[in-house]
């Protein structure tokens, strides 16, 4: 008798759990097909007038268009990312707060020992929008024109050679320390406060390389300013098809591409993160956003939630080793 009263109470709360997930999974779908009835916000983890900030506006004009609710930018700049990241993943996950995360969301938890946010759990991938390569280049002056000849230089100079970057931590400085590594060279890393007065001192050979994002390199190699070697992602970028890429140059198999993605803070319903999904796939579809995506040195991705999680793990096992390797981890 007792037997059988606890194999009823099983079924019956069975039944019950069985009830409540096709309402809560109801509601979702519910929820989504109103979804969005109000102002939503692409958190930025940049200052206006930065790549990261002309890729989330012209995402946010399109699904403006397609939602027919206005979707605004919100820069949060600072701290390598973590305020954007924080503030994003304390946001309702009611769908209303996007995330336009970078890089940072994979190398963060290794630069920094104390984070007020986890970069997986706290957030639920949408769609990897964009990646691009960094790019390796010296000034005019000097000796080496092809990156084994750069490579040559720097083992007949061991420590003696310099590469900047934008910054302590960055993409760039991290593309750097990989090359380093399978390259077998030393070289010590100059940081700067930004690419901006980085290449004030490239150009004259006060530095002897830097490695940075391509988009403000474009210019200067056009002016014959500066020369580019090759660019760390696996395959040439639209905006220089002519760089080759250090796979090619010198090291098979090296792949750095630095990426923003669309993330939604944990928890946001299932049915809203497919419609962001899919929505934002059709934008980037769109020959005249894809094609100024490609003019800025972008490649266009669209990936599914599943792939975006991944490959935020496969970006986590990577620059895990090589941080710690390279001992750059900050003291924040």
């Amino acid at each position: 008798m007792v037997v059988r009263r606890i194999v009823l109470a099983i079924r019956v709360l069975a039944t019950l759990f069985a009830g409540f997930a096709a309402l809560n999974a109801a509601l979702d779908q519910a929820q989504a097909q109103s979804y969005p009835n109000r102002l939503i916000k692409i958190v930025v983890p940049y200052p206006a007038g930065g790549g990261a900030d002309t890729i989330a506006r012209l995402l946010a004009g399109r699904l403006s268009d397609t939602w027919g609710q206005q979707v605004l930018i919100e820069n949060r700049g600072g701290a390598g990312g973590n305020i954007a990241s924080e503030a994003a993943a304390r946001s309702p996950p009611d769908g209303y707060t996007m995330y336009l995360a970078g890089e940072f969301q994979a190398t963060n938890p290794y630069l920094y020992p104390r984070l007020a946010y986890d970069p997986v759990a706290d957030f639920v991938p949408v769609t990897l929008v964009v990646q691009y390569p960094a790019t390796l280049v010296v000034p005019n002056s000097s000796p080496a024109h092809s990156v084994k000849e750069f490579i040559a230089y720097a083992q007949a100079n061991p420590g003696q050679v310099t590469f900047a970057s934008p910054g302590h931590g960055t993409g760039p400085h991290l593309a750097g320390e990989l090359f380093k590594r399978v390259a077998g060279i030393e070289l010590t890393h100059v940081p700067y406060r930004g690419a901006a007065p980085a290449l004030q001192d490239l150009v004259p050979g006060r530095v002897d390389s830097f490695f940075n994002n391509i988009a403000p390199i474009i210019p200067l190699m056009q002016q014959g300013q500066l020369r580019a070697l090759a660019v760390t992602s696996a395959k040439r970028t639209p905006a220089a098809p002519d760089l080759p890429t250090l796979a090619e140059a010198a090291l098979p198999g090296f792949d750095v591409s630095g990426w923003y993605a669309l993330f939604v803070p944990a928890k946001t319903p299932p049915a809203i993160v497919q419609k962001m999904h899919a929505d934002t796939i059709a934008a980037l579809a769109d020959p005249a956003i894809r094609g100024r995506l490609e003019q800025l040195g972008l490649f266009v991705v669209g990936s599914t939630p599943e792939q975006l999680g991944q490959f935020l793990k496969s970006e986590m096992d990577k620059w895990g080793p090589v941080i710690k390797q390279a001992g750059i981890a900050t003291r924040e």
